[in-house]
Protein backbone atom coordinates (compact mmCIF):
# COMPACT_ATOMS: atom_id res chain seq x y z
CA UNK A 1 0.00 0.00 0.00
CA UNK A 2 1.06 3.40 -1.02
CA UNK A 3 2.14 5.79 1.77
CA UNK A 4 -1.01 8.58 0.14
CA UNK A 5 -3.45 5.34 -0.11
CA UNK A 6 -2.44 4.22 3.96
CA UNK A 7 -2.78 8.17 4.74
CA UNK A 8 -6.39 8.05 3.07
CA UNK A 9 -7.50 4.79 4.15
CA UNK A 10 -6.60 5.68 7.54
CA UNK A 11 -8.40 9.55 7.49
CA UNK A 12 -10.94 7.84 5.90
CA UNK A 13 -11.91 5.19 8.65
CA UNK A 14 -11.66 7.92 11.03
CA UNK A 15 -14.15 10.07 9.44
CA UNK A 16 -16.33 6.91 9.12
CA UNK A 17 -15.78 6.43 12.86
CA UNK A 18 -17.26 10.21 13.59
CA UNK A 19 -20.44 9.18 11.10
CA UNK A 20 -20.96 6.05 12.81
CA UNK A 21 -20.75 7.16 16.32
CA UNK A 22 -22.96 10.33 15.45
CA UNK A 23 -25.36 7.83 14.05
CA UNK A 24 -25.43 5.91 17.08
CA UNK A 25 -25.57 9.25 18.78
CA UNK A 26 -28.56 10.60 17.42
CA UNK A 27 -30.23 7.22 17.24
CA UNK A 28 -29.90 6.92 13.38
CA UNK A 29 -28.66 3.77 11.16
CA UNK A 30 -25.30 4.56 10.10
CA UNK A 31 -26.68 3.64 6.10
CA UNK A 32 -28.92 7.09 6.41
CA UNK A 33 -26.01 9.34 5.69
CA UNK A 34 -24.01 9.57 2.37
CA UNK A 35 -20.33 10.08 2.52
CA UNK A 36 -19.29 12.87 0.11
CA UNK A 37 -15.64 13.61 -0.43
CA UNK A 38 -15.23 17.37 -1.45
CA UNK A 39 -11.79 16.46 -3.64
CA UNK A 40 -10.96 19.96 -4.12
CA UNK A 41 -7.58 20.99 -5.15
CA UNK A 42 -6.32 17.27 -5.02
CA UNK A 43 -5.47 15.82 -8.04
CA UNK A 44 -6.91 12.71 -10.36
CA UNK A 45 -4.66 10.25 -8.32
CA UNK A 46 -5.77 10.56 -4.90
CA UNK A 47 -9.66 10.06 -6.80
CA UNK A 48 -8.68 6.89 -7.80
CA UNK A 49 -7.54 5.91 -4.53
CA UNK A 50 -10.45 6.90 -2.90
CA UNK A 51 -12.56 4.83 -5.64
CA UNK A 52 -10.54 1.81 -4.33
CA UNK A 53 -11.02 2.62 -0.99
CA UNK A 54 -14.84 2.37 -1.22
CA UNK A 55 -15.95 5.99 -1.77
CA UNK A 56 -18.45 6.54 -4.39
CA UNK A 57 -19.84 9.91 -4.33
CA UNK A 58 -17.40 13.45 -4.93
CA UNK A 59 -17.51 16.37 -4.83
CA UNK A 60 -15.79 19.83 -6.55
CA UNK A 61 -16.18 23.39 -6.68
CA UNK A 62 -14.58 24.72 -9.37
CA UNK A 63 -14.99 23.60 -12.74
CA UNK A 64 -11.99 24.61 -14.16
CA UNK A 65 -10.32 21.65 -11.54
CA UNK A 66 -13.54 19.79 -11.56
CA UNK A 67 -13.89 19.57 -15.50
CA UNK A 68 -10.49 17.56 -16.62
CA UNK A 69 -10.48 15.51 -13.02
CA UNK A 70 -13.74 14.35 -14.21
CA UNK A 71 -12.76 13.29 -17.68
CA UNK A 72 -9.43 11.39 -16.33
CA UNK A 73 -11.82 9.47 -13.67
CA UNK A 74 -14.60 9.14 -15.95
CA UNK A 75 -13.74 5.09 -15.75
CA UNK A 76 -14.61 5.07 -12.05
CA UNK A 77 -18.05 4.59 -10.48
CA UNK A 78 -18.18 7.75 -8.77
CA UNK A 79 -21.32 10.25 -8.61
CA UNK A 80 -19.90 13.38 -8.99
CA UNK A 81 -21.73 16.11 -6.67
CA UNK A 82 -21.30 20.23 -8.17
CA UNK A 83 -21.08 22.25 -4.63
CA UNK A 84 -19.28 25.56 -5.28
CA UNK A 85 -21.33 28.46 -6.73
CA UNK A 86 -21.97 28.16 -10.46
CA UNK A 87 -21.68 31.39 -13.14
CA UNK A 88 -24.11 29.90 -16.07
CA UNK A 89 -20.76 30.47 -18.44
CA UNK A 90 -20.01 27.08 -16.48
CA UNK A 91 -22.91 25.42 -17.02
CA UNK A 92 -22.81 23.84 -20.26
CA UNK A 93 -19.30 22.16 -18.76
CA UNK A 94 -20.47 21.13 -15.25
CA UNK A 95 -23.69 19.63 -16.82
CA UNK A 96 -21.39 17.31 -18.56
CA UNK A 97 -19.77 15.42 -16.08
CA UNK A 98 -21.78 16.38 -12.75
CA UNK A 99 -24.76 14.09 -11.09
CA UNK A 100 -25.72 16.91 -8.92
CA UNK A 101 -25.36 20.31 -8.16
CA UNK A 102 -26.23 21.52 -4.43
CA UNK A 103 -26.34 25.37 -5.04
CA UNK A 104 -28.94 25.74 -7.52
CA UNK A 105 -29.95 29.15 -6.12
CA UNK A 106 -31.38 31.62 -8.63
CA UNK A 107 -34.03 31.09 -11.75
CA UNK A 108 -31.69 31.86 -13.92
CA UNK A 109 -29.42 29.19 -13.36
CA UNK A 110 -32.06 26.59 -13.04
CA UNK A 111 -33.19 27.61 -16.69
CA UNK A 112 -29.47 27.93 -17.85
CA UNK A 113 -28.86 24.35 -15.94
CA UNK A 114 -32.55 22.75 -18.08
CA UNK A 115 -31.85 24.01 -21.12
CA UNK A 116 -28.13 22.24 -21.29
CA UNK A 117 -29.13 19.13 -19.67
CA UNK A 118 -32.15 18.53 -22.15
CA UNK A 119 -29.07 19.35 -25.27
CA UNK A 120 -27.10 16.67 -23.39
CA UNK A 121 -29.47 14.10 -22.59
CA UNK A 122 -29.01 14.33 -19.25
CA UNK A 123 -31.02 14.40 -16.42
CA UNK A 124 -29.59 16.53 -13.49
CA UNK A 125 -29.81 16.55 -9.79
CA UNK A 126 -30.90 19.78 -8.05
CA UNK A 127 -30.51 21.08 -4.56
CA UNK A 128 -31.73 24.16 -3.72
CA UNK A 129 -28.63 26.04 -1.44
CA UNK A 130 -29.84 27.56 1.51
CA UNK A 131 -28.41 30.99 2.81
CA UNK A 132 -29.27 31.10 6.62
CA UNK A 133 -27.43 34.39 6.39
CA UNK A 134 -29.99 35.77 4.68
CA UNK A 135 -32.83 35.52 6.58
CA UNK A 136 -32.39 38.58 8.63
CA UNK A 137 -34.56 41.27 7.29
CA UNK A 138 -31.89 43.58 6.72
CA UNK A 139 -31.25 41.10 3.92
CA UNK A 140 -34.02 42.22 1.91
CA UNK A 141 -35.73 39.37 1.96
CA UNK A 142 -35.12 37.60 -1.19
CA UNK A 143 -31.37 38.47 -0.90
CA UNK A 144 -28.36 35.81 -1.10
CA UNK A 145 -26.53 34.76 1.31
CA UNK A 146 -22.28 35.31 1.42
CA UNK A 147 -21.46 32.64 -0.38
CA UNK A 148 -24.39 32.05 -2.08
CA UNK A 149 -28.07 30.37 -1.15
CA UNK A 150 -31.32 31.70 -1.49
CA UNK A 151 -33.09 33.27 1.31
CA UNK A 152 -35.53 30.99 3.07
CA UNK A 153 -38.40 32.58 1.87
CA UNK A 154 -37.73 32.12 -2.13
CA UNK A 155 -37.25 28.30 -1.41
CA UNK A 156 -40.57 26.85 -2.55
CA UNK A 157 -40.75 28.92 -5.76
CA UNK A 158 -37.48 28.28 -6.78
CA UNK A 159 -37.93 24.24 -6.17
CA UNK A 160 -41.19 24.74 -7.98
CA UNK A 161 -39.29 26.13 -10.65
CA UNK A 162 -36.67 23.42 -11.06
CA UNK A 163 -39.46 20.48 -10.32
CA UNK A 164 -40.93 21.68 -13.44
CA UNK A 165 -38.12 22.40 -15.66
CA UNK A 166 -37.28 19.72 -18.40
CA UNK A 167 -33.94 17.65 -17.67
CA UNK A 168 -33.91 18.59 -13.88
CA UNK A 169 -34.79 16.79 -10.70
CA UNK A 170 -35.44 18.36 -7.54
CA UNK A 171 -33.91 16.43 -4.56
CA UNK A 172 -33.83 18.34 -1.47
CA UNK A 173 -31.94 21.49 0.22
CA UNK A 174 -28.00 22.35 0.94
CA UNK A 175 -26.57 24.79 3.12
CA UNK A 176 -23.46 26.10 4.49
CA UNK A 177 -23.30 26.63 8.24
CA UNK A 178 -23.33 30.69 7.71
CA UNK A 179 -20.20 32.65 9.50
CA UNK A 180 -22.86 35.89 10.06
CA UNK A 181 -26.74 36.67 11.23
CA UNK A 182 -28.27 34.56 13.87
CA UNK A 183 -26.87 31.10 13.53
CA UNK A 184 -23.44 32.07 13.52
CA UNK A 185 -21.37 29.68 15.27
CA UNK A 186 -24.82 27.80 16.09
CA UNK A 187 -24.18 24.92 13.46
CA UNK A 188 -26.98 22.44 15.10
CA UNK A 189 -29.47 25.20 14.80
CA UNK A 190 -28.67 25.99 11.53
CA UNK A 191 -28.96 22.62 10.46
CA UNK A 192 -32.33 22.42 12.49
CA UNK A 193 -33.46 25.24 10.63
CA UNK A 194 -32.82 23.36 7.07
CA UNK A 195 -34.59 20.53 8.35
CA UNK A 196 -37.75 22.46 9.06
CA UNK A 197 -37.45 24.05 5.61
CA UNK A 198 -36.96 20.82 4.12
CA UNK A 199 -40.33 19.43 5.53
CA UNK A 200 -42.01 22.44 4.54
CA UNK A 201 -40.66 22.04 0.93
CA UNK A 202 -41.44 17.95 0.63
CA UNK A 203 -45.07 18.75 1.67
CA UNK A 204 -45.16 19.83 -2.03
CA UNK A 205 -42.41 17.83 -3.40
CA UNK A 206 -42.36 14.27 -1.11
CA UNK A 207 -39.75 12.96 -3.25
CA UNK A 208 -37.00 15.90 -2.74
CA UNK A 209 -35.41 14.21 0.85
CA UNK A 210 -31.60 15.16 0.32
CA UNK A 211 -30.49 17.14 2.96
CA UNK A 212 -27.08 18.55 2.71
CA UNK A 213 -25.66 19.67 5.32
CA UNK A 214 -22.30 19.60 7.59
CA UNK A 215 -18.59 19.53 6.67
CA UNK A 216 -15.17 18.29 8.15
CA UNK A 217 -15.31 20.71 11.00
CA UNK A 218 -19.67 20.24 12.00
CA UNK A 219 -20.51 17.11 10.10
CA UNK A 220 -21.52 15.69 13.90
CA UNK A 221 -24.09 18.66 14.37
CA UNK A 222 -25.43 17.65 10.64
CA UNK A 223 -25.82 14.52 11.58
CA UNK A 224 -27.44 15.10 14.94
CA UNK A 225 -30.28 17.37 13.12
CA UNK A 226 -31.27 14.69 10.77
CA UNK A 227 -28.88 15.67 7.83
CA UNK A 228 -28.91 12.56 4.53
CA UNK A 229 -25.17 13.72 3.12
CA UNK A 230 -22.25 15.08 4.57
CA UNK A 231 -19.74 17.17 2.41
CA UNK A 232 -16.00 16.53 3.74
CA UNK A 233 -12.96 17.82 2.45
CA UNK A 234 -10.01 18.26 4.79
CA UNK A 235 -10.63 15.74 7.48
CA UNK A 236 -10.07 12.87 4.58
CA UNK A 237 -7.88 14.59 1.93
CA UNK A 238 -5.62 16.75 4.77
CA UNK A 239 -5.13 20.56 3.86
CA UNK A 240 -3.21 21.52 1.07
CA UNK A 241 -2.29 25.31 0.26
CA UNK A 242 -4.04 26.32 -3.02
CA UNK A 243 -1.69 26.80 -6.39
CA UNK A 244 -1.14 30.27 -7.17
Amino acid sequence: MTDRKGELAENLAKVERRIADACAAAGRAREEVTLIVVTKTYPAGDVRILAELGVRHVAENRDQDAAPKAAECADLPLTWHFVGQLQTNKVRSVVGYADMVHSVDRARLVTALSKEAVRQGRELGCLIQVALDAEEPAAGGGGRGERGGVNPEGIEELGDLVARSPGLRLDGLMTVAPLTGPYAGREQAAFGRLMDLSTDLRRAHPAANMVSAGMSADLEQAVAAGATHVRVGTAVLGVRARLG
